[in-house]
Order: structure tokens, then C-alpha cells, then sequence
């Protein structure tokens, strides 16, 4: 992808941006540096668009099926020498403000009083005391999650695992009329900055010193997952592939469903392996991108990869991945902040794979109607696992829609005197002043609507089977 050169108003815009950005002295030098890169990125008008023509569908030697892998040797101390090679970071820079929780979305309880940080705690744990290895927990917080993510950790300080915690980078908002930044206007708050994305975990890892240090331990790769996702487990199987075929970097997917039609995909392209997001789609190939007939799988954001490399390519700058333009308002001035995705990275490494992994391991909890699934008899909790209900003949999920009364944790968690069997259940559709009572089951498609004023109340033990409730007289 050619960088075009700036205009000369684009080349005093960068000019401008520089100066302002050198007198902010909330941010560290790195940070400094790697935000006007990404502008100068940006005005250079990089091309985005991929050409359709030369797409290809990636072959099974590319997009490996998970079914092909081999599992390692069975001794515990091969399995020992092969988990001693792994890291685990967790990007834990989200807040879980979409649910309604003002702390990092990696404390909200998911099952049993226990939040995603603990289960994530509780599998590592397990591991390390099976095989007496010793992998690491990393969480890579976000200027917003660092001190409450600082406070939380101090409860497992006497757990059998290294907790690591280092931050992505803080980079100011950009306002949009004259691209100078949001601080330098007197916006000093919390509001003038953002995190650049998770693709900026690779520049992260090496300016916090810690891709250094794990280096020095003999580590290799690192297994990077969203902290909201249950399915995204250590897998013996993958890091095993990977050491014996020295993949650089691996990327999970999954098969697609109608649910996940504006997932990025994996495809072939000018010989190397690329993640194509509906952002780059030529307009009136955006229909075509969405079947689920040509393009068959989508990135779970559950991706492997190499130390050594991660540390080659950020030293020699190589890593430029796709630019994400995210335009915001801040107390009525428009800004833009510039993110960048990691699973883009994969194109820059060698001998980079995709693996096509079972659903199980994609299982993020993304809004309340999540919860409802992961809380429910379709899972069980074993050693900090959320694993599927065999009892289930769909390998499907139900689909749920939660009106915005169940929008937040709180007020969802009021609403159910405890939550329904859906075992049975193929969708639920849920609008209105609805409350659930005990021991509910809800079975095939139900469907519950409370006129508008109505509270309507679902009775304890009912049992609701293809059913569209629409007052109490329907139950």
C-alpha cells in the first residue's frame, strides 16, 4: 500500500499538530511520537481500499482447520516445557459503560459471584498448578481502567500466578475544524484523550519494557484475547502447532452466522495472509462481503503471536495497520480519534496462519442479553470454565433481545428473580416493564411484550413454550 505524500495545508496541519503535541506534558515521549505517525498516516490518505479482483479464498495450508491439529506429546513435563514458552494478555481497556457499570468491564460477575478477571484468574491458576508451569497474566488497561484494574489485582496477590498490568497509549483527541488537540484547547480532563485501539498492543508491550523482560525469561509467544470473551481459553493443541510450524502469528476464526455478518474475515492477497474489515469494502461489494457464502468465517480476536517478531517489526516501525477514523463529540466540538486493530497485523508477519476454531471459543459478553446466556443452564462453571450444556441439541445459541429496560447489569439483574432454563430455548424477544419470577423455562420461540404503563410479571415456575405473551391473560 502506497503512502502518498502530504499536501503542503495537510504538511502545516502536521506542522501545527507537532508543536501542540510537543507541549503536552501528560504523555511520554513514545506516546508523542506514535500519535503523530498515525496523523501523518492518516493526511497521507494511505489507500484502504483492497482490490476485489485480487482477492482469493484462503486454502486450508492458510486457514488451518482445528480438527487437522495434532495435540503435543502427552507427558506432563513436555506439556510443562511447551506452557513455559506462553504468556496470556488479556486487553482489559474497556469500560463496561454499555452495560451500565462505571469500572473496567472484566469485574462485572458473570456466573456464581465470580467476574471474568477471576475466571480468567482461576484457569491460569489451574493450569500452572497442573503442569507446575509458570505462564503469566498480563492485562493491558487503558488510561481509563489502570487504578480501579490496580486495586482489584491486589486480591489475587497470593494466587499461584505473576499478574502483570501495563497501559496502551494515551493519544489526544483530535479536533476536527483545525487538527490541533483537545488538550492544548484547555480540555485537560479525561475526555481530551483516548486509547488508541488494540492494535497499538504491540508498541504498548515493547514501551512498557515488558516485551523485553518476558525475552529475558525464554518466553516466545503470547496468546492476546479480549478479557469480555469466556471461550478464549489457553489451547495446548494451537500453541503446539505454532511452536512446530514457527507461525509468527495466528489468528483464531470461526464460522460466521447471520450474527456476525460485519465480522472482518481472513483472505489471500498478494500472497499473504490479510484481515479484510467491511470498512475497507468497496461499496458495492459490501452485500457480497456480508454472506456468509463467499466469505465464510470471521476473527474472534483471539490471536497468537511470536515475541521475537512482535520485537522485530515495532523496532523497524513496520507494523502499519489499517487506520480506524472514529469521529466523537466532546461538550459540542466535533474530534476524531485514529485506532488501529491488531488482528490487522497479521499481514506483516511471516509464516502467519488463521485456525478455524470451534464456536465454543468465541463466547464474548458484549450486552445484558450475553449475560443472560452465560448466566444460564446453557452453560456450567468447571475449574473456571464456562462450558456448553451437552443437554442442548443445537450448537447454535438462542438469539436474545432484551428491550432497553434490561439494558443495564443492575436493572437487568432486578428483573430476574433468578434466571430462566433456556435449554430448550430458540429465541426470546423481551419489550416492556417485564419482570421474570423464579424457576421460569422458557422453550422454542417465545416472544413477551408489556403494553406500555403495564408491569407485566412472568409467575414463578412458569413454563412458556412458543408463546407470544402479550398481558397476563396469554401466560
Amino acid at each position: 500500500m502506497a503512502t502518498a505524500t502530504l499536501s503542503p495545508a495537510d504538511s502545516e496541519k502536521l506542522s501545527k499538530l507537532q508543536s501542540a503535541v510537543a507541549g503536552l506534558n501528560q504523555i511520554s515521549e513514545n506516546e508523542k511520537n506514535g500519535c503523530i505517525n498515525l496523523v501523518a498516516r492518516y493526511l497521507s490518505g494511505e489507500a484502504q481500499h483492497v482490490d476485489w479482483s485480487k482477492i482469493q479464498t484462503p486454502t486450508d495450508k492458510v486457514v488451518v482447520p482445528y480438527e487437522t491439529l495434532v495435540p503435543p506429546p502427552d507427558g506432563a513435563s513436555e506439556i510443562k516445557n511447551l506452557l513455559d514458552k506462553l504468556v496470556v494478555l488479556k486487553l482489559n481497556g474497556g469500560l463496561g459503560t454499555t452495560m451500565g457499570c462505571t469500572g473496567p468491564k472484566s469485574v462485572i460477575e458473570v456466573r456464581e459471584g465470580l467476574t471474568f478477571l477471576d475466571l480468567i484468574v482461576i484457569q491460569i491458576e489451574n493450569l500452572n498448578s497442573k503442569y507446575g508451569s509458570n505462564v503469566p497474566l498480563l492485562l493491558m488497561n487503558s488510561f481509563n481502567t489502570h487504578d480501579d484494574t490496580l486495586k482489584i489485582v491486589e486480591k489475587y496477590k497470593d494466587s499461584k500466578i505473576e499478574i502483570h498490568t501495563f497501559n496502551q497509549s494515551q493519544y489526544p483527541r483530535l479536533v476536527i475544524d483545525d487538527f490541533l488537540p483537545l488538550p492544548s484547547k484547555g480540555q485537560t480532563g479525561r475526555d481530551g484523550w483516548y486509547p488508541p485501539g488494540h492494535g497499538d498492543v504491540f508498541a504498548s508491550l515493547s514501551n512498557s519494557g515488558k516485551l523485553d523482560a518476558l525475552l529475558s525469561q525464554g518466553k516466545e509467544y503470547v496468546f492476546v484475547a479480549n478479557s469480555d470473551n469466556l471461550g478464549a481459553i489457553v489451547d495446548l493443541k494451537i500453541l503446539n502447532h505454532l511452536v512446530l510450524n514457527k507461525n509468527e502469528y495466528c489468528m483464531e476464526v470461526t464460522p460466521k452466522t447471520l450474527a456476525d455478518v460485519k465480522g472482518g474475515t481472513l483472505i489471500s492477497y498478494e500472497g499473504r495472509v490479510q484481515l479484510l474489515e467491511i470498512a475497507q469494502v468497496p461499496d458495492q461489494h459490501v452485500n457480497e462481503f456480508k454472506s456468509i457464502e463467499k466469505f465464510k468465517i470471521f476473527n474472534t480476536n483471539n490471536l497468537w503471536v511470536n515475541l521475537k517478531a512482535i520485537k522485530r517489526l515495532v523496532e523497524a516501525q513496520a507494523l502499519k495497520m489499517e487506520i480506524i477514523p472514529n469521529p466523537k463529540e466532546v461538550d459540542g466540538v466535533k474530534v476524531l480519534q485514529l485506532e488501529t486493530a491488531a488482528g490487522a497485523a497479521i499481514r506483516f508477519f511471516d509464516n502467519a496462519i488463521g485456525i478455524n476454531v470451534p464456536r465454543s471459543r468465541f463466547l464474548p459478553v458484549k450486552a445484558t442479553s450475553d449475560l443472560l446466556l452465560v448466566q444460564s443452564d446453557l452453560y456450567t462453571l468447571e475449574n473456571g470454565f464456562v462450558i456448553r450444556n451437552k443437554v442442548r441439541a443445537n450448537p447454535a445459541n438462542p438469539s436474545i433481545e432484551l428491550g432497553p429496560e434490561f439494558k443495564k447489569v443492575s436493572n437487568f439483574l432486578s428483573r430476574f428473580k433468578s434466571i430462566p432454563s433456556i435449554v430448550e430455548l430458540d429465541s426470546l424477544k423481551v419489550a416492556g416493564d417485564v419482570w421474570f419470577g423464579a424457576g421460569v423455562v422458557l422453550k422454542g420461540k417465545v416472544s413477551i411484550t408489556a403494553k406500555p404503563g403495564v408491569k407485566l410479571e412472568i409467575p414463578d415456575g412458569a413454563v412458556l413454550e412458543n408463546k407470544e405473551i402479550n398481558g397476563p391473560e396469554d401466560i
